[in-house]
């Protein structure tokens, strides 16, 4: 029922046949001289912001920025906790471990 089914590949006779390579005519064309252009042409593209465009990026960014420090402020604040409640139970353990000794 749920054996995989391998597929079949025909098996290799051992004669390998050459393609046949047909000759290209090699024609060599000179290209034309590019016209000189009176105004230099940027090839990189024009980026306009307006004043819309502008404001949302800033908040964008803002934004951007506000997750990511509260994100990392909350982590810092995890760990801080579980340094606090490890802290606590060493001192908690420690104090059970010494009533022990004083007692035998």
């Amino acid at each position: 029922m749920l054996r995989p089914k391998i597929p079949t590949n025909p098996t290799p006779t051992g004669t390998v046949m050459p393609l046949p390579v047909e000759p290209t005519a090699v024609v060599q064309h000179t290209p034309a001289p590019a016209p000189v252009p009176s105004v230099p042409v940027s090839s990189r593209p024009v980026v306009q912001l307006t004043p819309g465009a502008l404001i949302a990026l800033v908040g964008g960014g803002t934004a951007v920025v506000l997750v990511v420090g509260a994100v990392l402020v909350s982590l810092l604040l995890a760990v801080a906790v579980t340094a606090a409640s490890v802290a606590v139970c060493a001192v908690v353990l420690r104090s059970m471990l010494n009533g022990q000794h004083k007692h035998r």
